[in-house]
Order: C-alpha cells, then sequence, then structure tokens
C-alpha cells in the first residue's frame, strides 16, 4: 500500500484549522459553531478545509484530541511532581491539576450538553480515560499497597461525582471558597477513615 506523504505545509494548515476550530467550538457560549463559520474565522473556503479533515466528526475528534493530549501531559507532569507525597496529596494534586484543565476548555459544559452532539460525546469518552481511568488506578493502586480501608471502586466514584459537580457549582461563589479549597475539603472528607492511619509513614519510608 502506497504510503501518503504530508507535506510541511499541509500539516501546519492542518494545525491552523484545528487551532481556530479549537477556539470556536469550545468557546462559553449556547450557539452551535457551523463549517460556515469556521470557513470565515479562517478566511478560507469550506472545500479547503474538508480537503484536510474529510467531514465535521474528524475536525471535531482532532479539536478534542488536541485538548486532552496537552490535559494528559498535566496530569502526568503532577503525578511526577507528587510522587514521594502521602497518598491524600497524591489524590489533590491530581484533581486540582485536572480541574484546571477541564475548566480551561469547558469540558463539563460540553459534556453537559452545550454545543455539537458530536463533540460532547467525544469528550465525555477523553474525560473518562485521561482522567477518570487515571484516578481509579490511583485508588486501586493505593488499596493494593494496604492504604485503603474502603473500596477503591467507591472512592473513585464519590471523588468523580464531586469533581463534576464542582466544575458547574456555584458553591464556591456561595461560600466564598475557592475551588481549590473546597477540592481539598472533598479529598480530606471522601478520604477521612479510609485512608489506615499509618499511610503517611509509608511515604516518608
Amino acid at each position: 500500500m502506497e504510503t501518503k506523504i504530508v507535506s510541511p505545509v499541509s500539516m501546519r494548515r492542518q494545525e491552523l484549522i484545528v487551532e481556530a476550530a479549537s477556539r470556536l467550538f469550545l468557546s462559553p457560549g449556547p450557539g452551535r459553531v457551523s463549517m460556515d463559520d469556521l470557513a470565515r474565522e479562517l478566511g478560507m473556503s469550506k472545500k479547503t478545509i474538508y480537503r484536510h479533515f474529510p467531514d465535521k466528526h474528524s475536525l471535531l475528534t482532532a479539536v478534542v484530541d488536541r485538548q486532552f493530549a496537552a490535559i494528559e501531559r498535566t496530569l502526568i507532569t503532577a503525578a511526577e511532581n507528587a510522587e514521594d507525597t502521602p497518598f491524600s496529596e497524591q489524590v489533590q494534586r491530581f484533581l486540582l491539576a485536572a480541574f484546571s484543565a477541564l475548566g480551561r476548555i469547558g469540558a463539563a459544559q460540553l459534556a453537559l450538553g452545550r454545543g455539537d452532539a458530536v463533540l460532547r460525546q467525544r469528550v465525555e469518552q477523553r474525560i473518562d480515560a485521561v482522567i477518570y481511568q487515571r484516578l481509579d488506578e490511583l485508588f486501586q493502586n493505593a488499596h493494593r499497597r494496604g492504604l485503603l480501608s474502603a473500596p477503591p471502586e467507591l472512592l473513585g466514584e464519590i471523588t468523580r461525582g464531586a469533581l463534576e459537580r464542582l466544575l458547574n457549582s456555584r458553591l464556591p461563589r456561595d461560600l466564598n471558597y475557592t475551588v481549590a479549597d473546597l477540592l481539598r475539603a472533598t479529598v480530606d472528607t471522601v478520604l477521612y477513615g479510609a485512608i489506615r492511619p499509618d499511610e503517611d509513614k509509608e511515604a516518608g519510608s
């Protein structure tokens, strides 16, 4: 099978299209963004866009995957920086990094129904793969190390619900707390009684 060679100029044009699509499709607001809107933003014809992306679905997939690749890098860095800290601190740092990254692209609003249905579905899939699977692995690993006295599946589900709720909640403003403060309080509340008393000792051993 013949390998298709993509020129640097074509690759750069694809990047420009995805960058512009990210600005439009992920921007706050209730309205749908059309390919005509994107063509106007780029100053090019829809025919040119379709030369690089055969349909809107493929473009939306590229937009979401680009954003979540950056989120994944953020979470990997957060995990590495928290590697030698107590487990509760690892969870807090993970959630704070995830919350900040998701908030930047309005992921919660997209997942709850704003915008294109294809985009919404892709966001849901990527949140599950990039955020929640990693969170589940964090709890499962702690369980294997004997740090938890509660089922890791339960802790993951509760923490997941809290994160999703806070992404759209007015609670930080109503309580005059930062979201970071409430996420820390959530972790403390969820893990209190679930983390065994000697878990902090393991971090220092």
